[in-house]
């Protein structure tokens, strides 16, 4: 299968394990490119985004809405072979589930999980926030169904996913790549997920949060920590796309502190 797969290469020698950053729904590599990939690569790393099937500019091998996590699963173990040494996986939300199944089989080196869907599913976040914000629930089902098309639903969509810190021009920027995410493959994380993301225990885990993650909320990423037996770093006034937050360098900072915390910041 033909994936689109960002790469940001440092200007010397890799100094540290190559980083492999696979996104959540509704987006594509695209989030990644905006900071993280250029400043990992400053600071020495290899790094790359892969936009899953439908997603970005990587092709459905047919409808979207037959993508199921096991297919992207599948697309992340592709790009990782397509990369110089074992990676260490990076995955926002749906991106975190997908790579704790694939991390074993593509002998990953490492995880940073971001914002993570919870072990036990998607199905109490989507309950609480239908009971909790009913607009935006019914913002975020009108958005899937008209993706980018759907004007009022992206504007609501903007209190989902980003800060009030997040200016204007660049909230409309990410609103327009926005697009709709495979029904099935939501259907996959509204059921617990410890069955299929129980291997990648044990793997050195980061798991980060943020405080105002209206969709994988403070508990969520607490419940993904203590599944893998780490404490969590919960980081303040950003909401759910914090890789595209104002505050982005502060988890890019983290992130790297905790890489070389593991030894991942040398070349074997």
């Amino acid at each position: 299968m033909t994936l689109e797969i960002l790469s940001h290469q440092p200007p010397g020698l890799a100094r540290g394990t190559p980083l492999l950053f696979v996104h959540g729904g509704f987006v594509g590599a695209w989030c990644w490119d905006e900071y993280f990939l250029p400043w990992f690569a400053s600071q020495g790393y290899a790094a790359h985004a892969v936009s899953l099937r439908g997603h970005g500019c990587s092709p459905a091998s047919g409808p979207l809405d037959l993508a199921g996590i096991d297919d992207y699963v599948a697309d992340v173990l592709i790009a990782a072979g397509r990369i110089e040494r074992p990676p260490v996986l990076v995955g926002h939300s749906m991106g975190a589930i997908v790579i704790q199944r694939a991390a074993r089989r593509c002998g990953a080196r490492g995880m940073v999980l971001m914002g993570p869907v919870p072990p036990h599913g998607l199905g109490s976040s989507i309950i609480s926030l239908a009971a909790l914000d009913p607009p935006l629930f019914l913002a975020l089902n009108a958005m899937q169904l008209g993706g980018a098309s759907n004007a009022p639903a992206l504007r609501k969509m903007r209190d989902l996913l980003f800060s009030a810190s997040l200016t204007e021009p660049d909230v409309r920027r990410h609103l327009q790549r926005l697009q709709g995410e495979s029904q099935r493959a939501l259907l996959d994380l509204m059921w617990p997920q410890h069955l299929w993301i129980s291997a990648s225990r044990g793997l050195p885990t980061l798991v980060i949060g943020t405080d105002s993650d209206a969709l994988c909320p403070v508990a969520s990423t607490r419940e993904a920590a203590s599944f893998h037996g780490v404490s969590p770093k919960i980081f303040e006034g950003m909401a759910h796309l914090m890789m595209l937050e104002p505050g982005w360098r502060d988890v890019a900072d983290h992130t790297l502190a905790w890489l070389g915390e593991q030894g991942l910041d040398r070349v074997e």
